[in-house]
Formats: structure tokens, sequence, C-alpha cells
């Protein structure tokens, strides 16, 4: 039997300090992985609208990577850091204000039909990080739609400012790319943050024999989730240096 585990609360948690803590905060895994569909949204497009893309970028780096990550650590506080509950309310709602601002620069200055774009992302992150509804908003669809269709659409519209078919491709593909990706962290998170002790042995069909621990049954998930965050990463630079 292993005794309590003494994983860190995440595969990219950096310890404790002010500075640590807060980049921890951001998931950079996650949140890059999630810039990376917005990004592969512009890249389908028909054009490519440099500015388009980086004030899109920043919008959601604010709401996604700042916003429903402090709405996130309200609960519970589970990475373990140290801001109090108001800091993490301060910086999700000043966030979150920013981005929106953002988004309403470009209802008036790109096309107003992005304003349902606005409205759809103000609405739906506190409803999931909230778990508004009972928690009903807080489950494996609405976290794909949320944060894979969502950000690949808006990213292929605010370039197109039209609907096509390699948008809805795009944001399909980047939906079931959700999935997979919640289906591997909720294991991985289960298995970190719910896990008082573990007993098992594995034997192999050679007769050698392995015992279980929380590390071994992690390493496959957070390695298959830092590649592929990594993967996104360069998939969607590669599609936007071939574009521009």
């Amino acid at each position: 039997m292993s005794g309590e585990p003494t994983e860190g609360p995440a595969f990219y948690a950096l310890g404790h300090g002010r500075l640590r803590e807060a980049l921890t905060l951001l998931h950079p895994p996650y949140t890059a992985w999630h810039l990376s569909y917005f990004a592969l949204g512009a890249a389908v497009a028909p054009h490519v609208y440099v500015n388009r893309l980086l004030w899109g970028l920043a919008a959601f780096a604010l709401a996604v990577g700042v916003a429903a990550h402090a709405l996130d650590e309200i609960h519970g506080h589970p990475l373990r850091t140290s801001f109090s509950d108001r800091s993490l309310m301060i910086a999700a709602v000043l966030s979150l204000g920013a981005a929106v601002a953002i988004g309403i620069a470009g209802v008036v200055w790109v096309s107003p039909w992005l304003a349902p774009f606005v409205l759809a992302g103000a609405l739906l992150l506190p409803a999931y990080n909230l778990e508004l509804g009972g928690g009903r908003f807080h489950g494996d669809i609405w976290f794909a739609l949320g944060w894979g269709a969502f950000p690949a659409f808006t990213g292929y519209f605010v370039n197109a400012l039209s609907v096509g078919a390699a948008g809805v491709l795009i944001a399909a593909a980047c939906m079931a790319m959700s999935i997979a990706q919640r289906r591997l962290s909720s294991a991985a998170r289960d298995l970190r943050r719910r896990t008082a002790s573990l007993t098992g042995v594995r034997t192999t069909t050679d007769g050698s024999s392995e015992r279980l621990t929380v590390q071994l049954l992690l390493a496959p998930l957070d390695g298959a989730l830092a590649v592929l965050s990594l993967t996104l990463v360069l998939l969607a630079g590669a599609l936007l240096v071939a574009r521009l």
C-alpha cells in the first residue's frame, strides 16, 4: 500500500511563492492549448488578419487563462495557491471585463456580427466555472463546446465574417479534441487530488510484478496531456506561418 500521495496539484505546478503560484494559476499548457484552437480557426479562414488574430488571442488569454482559472481556484483552492478568494475574484472580474472590452471593440471596429460571440463568451465562462444552475453547465459537452468549439469557430469567424464549412469542421475537430483532453485530465485530477492511498500489484504475462502507485498511474496521463498541449501549439503555429 502506498502512503498519502506526494504528487503536486498538477504536472505543471511550480511550487510555492507568489510568482510561481501566479504562473501555475494560469495553467500554461491548457491555456496554450485552448489559445491554439482560436489560432487554428483563424488559420483555416479565407484570409488571416494579423490584428484580429492578436487581439482575439489576447481576449481569450484574459478570459480562459486568467478569469476562468481564477474562478476555478476559488472552489477549494485545488492548485493550493495562497491567493485569497477576494484577490482571485478581483482578478477574474478584471480580466473577463478586459476580454469583453476587446470584444466590444471588435463589434464596433470589425463587425456587429461579433456581438453574439462576445455575449456567449461572457455568459459561458461564469456559467461553467462557477457551476451555475446546479452544475448543469459543468460537464464534458459544455467544456468541449465552450473551450473547444467556441474559440475555434470564433477564430474563424472573426477573420471570415461568415459561416463556412472550414469553420464548422475545425470547430468540430477542436470540440472532439477537448473531449479527449477532458477525459485525460479528469482521470489525472481524480488520481492526484482524491487518492488517499492505493493498493495493488500488476502481474505481467512473464511473471514479473509491479506495485501500483499514484505516480505510475499518472505518468501516461500527464505525459499525454503535456505532449498534446505542445502538439496543438506547434500545429497552430505551423498553419499560421503557412498562411501569413
